[in-house]
C-alpha cells in the first residue's frame, strides 16, 4: 500500500506506475483506493462514477475501470459539505456531523469491493489519501491505515523532496501513528527528487537510523508525463510552467473555485500552437483569443463569483465582439439565459440568470446523468464531419435549447441502445458554443479543428499537425517511462519481498 505524508506527494503515480511495472511482468494487477476526494472523476463502462486516478491507474494495469476500484468518492460542493458517490451512483450530500450515517454506508462497500478485487487479481496496489497521521480524523478513516489491516498490506510511506521539509515530513508522521499503524510502514519513498543524489545521501542515513526503517526509493521529479492529474494543485505547476508562453492563438480557462474536470484541457495545453492560461481577473481576458468556462461542482456559486470579481461582463463583452466563447457542463450551464435550482440542491436561491449569451436554460435535479459517448461533429458548425470521438458525461440537470440555438454534436451513449441523442447549444454564427462532453478535446481532430478555427479568426492559414500517437498511445508510452523509472530508482527486490511476489522477468503483456 502506497500512503504519503499529505496530497499531492505523487501517490496517485507511483500507483500507477506500480500497476504498470507489474502488468509488464504478467501479473494480474489491479488498483485500488477506498475512498477519493477529487474533482475529477471518470465514467465506467456500467456507467458508474470514480475518481479519474483509478481510471488512470486501471489503464496502467491493462483494465477497463470498475467502481470496485474506488467505491467512494467525495465531490466537495463547499468547505463544508460534499457529494458522496457510493459504488458509481450518487448516495447523498454529507457534513462532518453526519460521519456516522456515512460511514455506516461506505465501509461495508469498502470491504466488499476490495473482497472482490483481491479475488480476482494477483496483485492489489492500493493507495491511501492525504496523510494517515491526521489525528483528528482518525476514528473515520475508511481509506489508510483501517484498509491496511484489512488487505494486511505492508506500507510505503512517500514524501515529497520538491517542496521541502521530506524529512521531518516522513519522521513527523511515522511518530504521530499509533503503534499498530507505525508497525505496517516497512520502508519510504522520497519522490520529485532533483539534484545530485550524494548531496541528500546524509540525509537518508539520519532518516533510517532515528526511525529503523529503510529508504526503498528516491524517485527523480518526472515533468511533461503527460498522465492526467486529479489534484488541483497541479494547475498551479502547470500555469507556473506556462506563464510567458508564446503561441498562435491564445485561450483563457476560466479557474472557477469549484473546477471541476480540469484534465479536459490538458490535450489542447500541450499543442505547441495554444497558448493556454487559467483566468481568475477580468483584466485578463480582454486579450484572448477564446475562453472557455470549465466544468462546476457549484454552478450557481460559480456563476455568482463570475458576477462579483468583474468576470461575467468580461467574458460577454469578448463574446460580442466576436471571439469564441465555450463552455463545457457547468460552464455549458452559465452560458445560458437561466439556471433554476428547485430543489435547492447547490444554494437556497432557486435559481439565477446566466450570462445569456446561449438560447438555453437548465433546471438541476433528477438523476446524475453518466455515459460513455462517441461524439460527431453535427451539421454546420465548426465540427461538422469531424468524429466519431470517445467522452463522457457527467452532469446532474437538463438543458432545454430555444429556438435560436442548435445542437453542436450528436452522441451515442454507451449501454444506451443505438438512439442518437443531440448534444449541446451554439449560437448563430457558430463563435459562441457549449457541451455537457468530457474529454472532447483528447480526440485530435476535434482539438485540430477548434485551434484551425481559432487561426481562421485571426486571419492565419490552418496549422499543419505531425501526425503524431492517439492520446491513448501517449498515455500508454507515459506509463511505460513511469515503470522504467520506479525499476531504475525503487528497491522493487525488497518491494517484492515484502508482499511475498516472486520475480518474473518483464514480458510485453497483451494489449500494452
Amino acid at each position: 500500500m502506497i500512503q504519503g505524508t499529505g496530497s499531492y506527494v505523487g501517490k496517485s503515480l507511483l500507483c500507477a506506475g506500480l500497476c504498470r511495472l507489474l502488468r509488464q511482468e504478467g501479473w494480474r494487477v489491479a488498483p485500488f483506493k477506498a475512498q477519493n476526494m477529487a474533482l475529477n472523476s471518470f465514467v465506467t463502462a456500467d456507467g458508474g462514477e470514480i475518481g479519474r486516478a483509478q481510471a488512470v491507474q486501471a489503464e496502467a494495469a491493462g483494465l477497463d475501470p470498475t467502481v470496485d476500484m474506488n467505491p467512494v468518492l467525495l465531490k466537495p460542493g463547499s468547505d463544508t459539505d460534499a457529494q458522496v458517490v457510493l459504488r458509481g451512483r450518487v448516495w447523498g450530500r454529507v457534513r462532518a456531523a453526519d460521519s456516522a450515517r456515512f460511514l455506516a454506508a461506505a465501509w461495508p462497500a469498502v470491504q466488499e469491493s476490495y473482497a472482490r478485487l483481491a479475488a480476482g487479481h494477483e496483485v492489489v496496489v492500493i493507495e491511501g489519501a492525504g496523510s494517515p497521521a491526521e489525528v483528528n480524523l482518525r476514528e473515520r478513516d475508511i481509506v489508510n491505515m483501517r484498509v491496511a489491516h484489512l488487505a494486511d498490506a505492508p506500507v510505503l510511506l512517500v514524501g515529497d523532496i520538491d517542496r521541502g521539509g521530506v524529512f521531518a515530513a516522513l519522521v513527523g508522521t511515522l511518530e504521530l501513528l499509533p503503534g499498530e499503524d507505525r508497525d505496517r510502514v516497512r520502508g519510504f519513498v522520497i519522490n520529485k527528487f532533483r539534484g545530485e543524489r550524494a548531496l541528500l545521501d546524509p540525509g537518508l542515513r539520519t532518516l533510517q537510523e532515528r526511525t529503523g526503517r529503510p529508504v526503498l526509493g528516491v524517485i527523480p521529479y518526472l515533468p511533461d508525463l503527460a498522465i492526467p492529474e486529479e489534484d488541483g494543485v497541479s494547475l498551479e505547476d502547470s500555469l507556473a510552467r506556462r506563464r510567458g508562453r508564446e503561441a498562435a492563438v491564445r485561450v483563457g480557462v476560466i479557474l472557477l473555485p469549484h473546477i471541476a474536470n480540469f484534465t479536459d484541457f490538458d490535450a489542447l495545453a500541450a499543442e505547441e500552437e495554444v497558448g493556454l492560461r487559467y483566468v481568475t481577473r477580468a483584466d485578463e481576458v480582454a486579450d484572448l483569443d477564446a475562453v472557455i468556462l470549465p466544468g462546476s461542482k457549484n454552478t450557481i456559486e460559480d456563476l455568482l463569483w463570475l458576477r462579483g470579481r468583474g468576470l461575467a461582463g468580461a467574458i460577454r463583452r469578448l463574446g460580442e465582439s466576436g471571439a469564441p466563447v465555450v463552455g463545457i457542463c457547468g460552464g455549458f450551464q452559465m452560458l445560458g439565459r437561466r439556471i433554476e435550482d428547485p430543489r435547492r440542491m447547490e444554494t437556497d436561491l432557486g435559481g439565477m440568470d446566466g450570462l445569456g449569451l446561449l438560447d438555453v436554460a437548465t433546471t438541476l435535479g433528477g438523476e446524475k446523468a453518466t455515459f460513455r459517448v462517441r461524439v460527431q461533429g453535427a451539421e454546420g458548425t465548426p465540427f461538422a464531419g469531424v468524429g466519431p470521438a470517445v467522452g463522457y458525461e457527467i452532469h446532474l440537470g437538463e438543458t432545454a435549447r430555444g429556438s435560436a440555438a442548435a445542437p453542436v454534436f450528436r452522441l451515442r451513449r454507451q449501454g444506451d441502445g443505438h438512439a442518437e441523442v443531440l448534444d449541446g447549444a451554439m449560437a448563430p454564427g457558430g463563435r459562441v458554443w457549449g457541451t455537457y462532453v468530457h474529454g472532447l478535446f483528447d480526440d485530435g481532430a476535434m482539438r485540430r479543428a477548434f485551434v484551425n478555427g481559432l487561426r481562421a479568426g485571426k486571419g492565419l492559414p490552418p496549422a499543419e499537425w505531425p501526425a503524431g500517437p492517439p492520446a491513448g498511445a501517449a498515455r500508454s508510452a507515459a506509463y511505460d517511462r513511469l515503470a522504467a523509472t520506479l525499476r531504475r530508482h525503487l528497491d522493487i527486490a525488497a518491494v517484492r519481498s515484502l508482499v511475498n511476489l516472486p520475480f518474473r522477468e518483464e514480458v510485453v503483456a497483451p494489449g500494452l
